[in-house]
């Protein structure tokens, strides 16, 4: 039996057996997390009873962690919220377990900031993803829609996110607390300039935390200079941080699958939230948005 992961206090515990998560999403399908033996290195989230989706197929979000850290549950509520409305979330990491009492983690390297995962983990994901929809015996055979995949990221995930954008099988980037620096990258293991801005196709999205968010400038920039697919930004006044651990992923989880079910499932429900007389998202005082060539 594989070995999968409670959640106790907060923490990730190796346990064996069932994996039942105190946050599961508030969506139709209860979700949950894992790593699966077939994707080293990768956290998958997943409703965690694929039959109940019956006819359904699962679309795919990948998503480059806050930091480029290998801690794969580092925004666990979002990707739960999201794999519970009927997704695949995969982010690059493990399942952290819990330091031994009077450990202290690793800080980060002399020099700077150091990505800690690849840009490539995010391709890796989206080619297990279409594989296992097509591997006979596998738990996802027939189960996702390889035409449904968006890569998303937080902060220097977002940067990935960016830099992978103009595969083809990609239909949508979602942006979340990040930008493009424009005078030149600091991080290390990541290559990104304002040049690849024109490599995106489909549609864009870009969350940001308004003024006091560190990235805000790097992603107005950026959403300024796209002019040749449909592109929005959405401004969550609560800085950098983002809403990723608070429950169910707060509203960046809402606006989220609301794009999701809009751009890769064609809800016409979840597209008069942002386009159209009125749009809710339009109005909605929570945020602030704005969007153009839809």
């Amino acid at each position: 039996m594989k070995p999968t992961f409670t959640i106790m206090a907060g923490l990730a515990f190796a346990a064996f057996g069932s994996h039942a998560a105190a946050e599961s999403g508030s969506g139709p399908y209860p979700a949950v997390f894992e790593q699966d033996p077939t994707l080293p290195a990768h956290v998958v989230y997943r409703p965690e009873k694929l039959a109940e989706l019956k006819s359904e197929k699962l679309g795919i979000y990948v998503f480059g962690n806050g930091a480029c850290s290998a801690d794969g549950t580092s925004s666990k509520n979002h990707l739960l919220e999201i794999a519970s409305q009927g997704y695949l979330a995969v982010a690059p990491g493990t399942i952290p377990v819990p330091q031994p009492q009077g450990g202290t983690p690793d800080g980060p390297p002399p020099g700077g900031l150091r990505a800690s995962t690849t840009a490539e983990s995010l391709t890796e994901a989206i080619d297990w993803a279409v594989g296992e929809n097509a591997r006979e015996g596998s738990p996802y055979y027939q189960r996702l829609d390889p035409e449904k995949i968006a890569v998303s990221g937080f902060s220097c995930g977002g940067l990935q996110a960016l830099s992978i954008a103009k595969d083809p099988r990609i239909a949508t980037v979602i942006v979340m607390n990040s930008g493009i620096f424009n005078a030149g990258n600091p991080i290390a293991g990541i290559k990104v300039d304002k040049s690849m801005l024109a490599d995106l196709h489909g549609s864009v999205l870009y969350v940001l935390g308004g003024p006091t968010d560190i990235a805000h400038a790097n992603g107005m920039d950026d959403y300024s200079r796209i002019n040749h697919i449909p592109a929005a930004h959405i401004d969550i006044p609560v800085g950098h941080g983002g809403t990723y651990m608070e429950p169910h992923g707060g509203i960046g989880a809402e606006v989220v699958t609301a794009w999701l079910n809009w751009r890769l499932k064609g809800d016409a429900a979840a597209a008069k939230k942002f386009q159209g007389e009125g749009c809710a998202y339009c109005v909605d005082k929570r945020i602030t948005y704005e969007y153009k060539n839809f």
